[in-house]
């Protein structure tokens, strides 16, 4: 019995990590999983997991998100930006820059909360589904906005939480670029198995499971203007609709899933021979379900290269998001050790 349910959604662990709990699979990156992790530096080598934040550029993709747009303060006659001090004192040499940017949040590369997505579910028993996310927590009560009366954003589920963990462990690359090139192909639990085939290590609990698909690279030599009719037409993504997939990530233990596309998952998602059912069926596994947060629009190009003419596939990874109180999602720059 759960104050917030009575109930919870088959295959999930609601309540397995504590009834108030808020990061997850999060849980499982134990002192001894971050060593594993600090174990992979052995060449002192860091990459960049990030793309540019302005990318992929324009709002095409997805009309709701916004490249970001940098304002500046007024300051005497004119912006503190290029501000000489003098106008201050004329003893004071100093010239000095501020700025301010509106960010959307999940525009580039970004992490998910465990409050982004979740479903409608009867999470106590009296026969009306309820707007819910994972644990319990409710939209409308503990994820708010201006449509609930009072925007108060994640009270619970917020991205902050993802930050206090400190986020940090091993990574591990499993290069389907390398497989399907940029083909666009749905890659289930058997897909998945085989391009994990000669790896140097196994994915354990507590792992991050990283994706390269090459899709990033494909925005990144776009220039800020994307061809959404080439992008949907590009790249492997996990099939959210392959239940044997979603049993290897309920099993594996994996703290997070870390990919270089779009929502990780194909979308539109396969329709299934169901009346009703999610759209986004491996954030509903993920984010829902298991609390395993979800990152996208990851960049691995150099990291992958690396790794290949290293035949290596693990490495130390720290990804933190911004610690924003509330927050649904946050850009972030992760960065790779070997």
């Amino acid at each position: 019995m759960n104050k917030r349910w009575t109930h919870r959604p088959e295959g999930s662990n609601w309540g397995d990590f504590g009834p108030d709990d808020q990061v997850g699979r999060m849980n499982l990156v134990t002192p001894e999983a971050r060593l594993r992790g600090a174990k992979e530096i052995r060449e002192g080598l860091a990459f960049c997991l990030s793309l540019p934040l302005d990318y992929p550029g324009g709002n095409v993709l997805m009309p709701l998100r916004r490249e970001p747009v940098f304002r500046h303060e007024r300051r005497g006659e004119g912006h503190n930006y290029n501000y000489e001090m003098s106008g201050v004192s004329p003893c004071y040499c100093d010239i000095v820059s501020d700025d301010a940017v509106t960010l959307y949040t999940q525009y580039s590369t970004q992490w998910d909360a465990l409050a982004h997505v979740g479903q409608m579910f009867d999470v106590d028993g009296d026969g009306t589904a309820e707007k819910v996310y994972y644990n319990g927590y409710q939209g409308g009560r503990d994820i708010t906005g201006p449509d609930d009366g009072e925007a108060r954003g994640a009270e619970a589920l917020g991205i902050e939480n993802l930050a206090a963990t400190g986020v940090q462990g091993r990574g591990v690359l499993v290069d389907l670029e390398r497989l399907h090139g940029r083909e666009r192909v749905a890659v289930g639990y058997d897909g998945l198995m085989r391009a994990m085939e000669g790896m140097d290590v196994t994915i354990e609990p507590g792992d991050f499971l990283c994706l390269y698909t090459g899709f990033a690279d494909l925005i990144l030599s776009m220039n800020k203007k994307p061809d959404p009719d080439v992008l949907a037409t590009s790249c492997a993504a996990l099939d959210g609709r392959d239940d044997k997939l979603l049993n290897f990530i309920t099993d594996s233990g994996i703290a997070a899933i870390c990919a270089d596309n779009f929502a990780v998952e194909a979308y539109p998602a396969r329709t299934p021979d169901s009346e009703r059912y999610p759209a986004l069926p491996l954030h509903n596994h993920c984010l829902f379900k298991l609390g395993i947060h979800l990152g996208e629009l990851w960049y691995y190009a150099q990291l992958a290269a690396w790794l290949r003419e290293a035949k290596r596939s693990a490495f130390f990874l720290t990804a933190p998001p911004l610690r924003l109180p509330g927050s649904v999602g946050s850009p972030l720059t992760p960065i790779a050790t070997v």
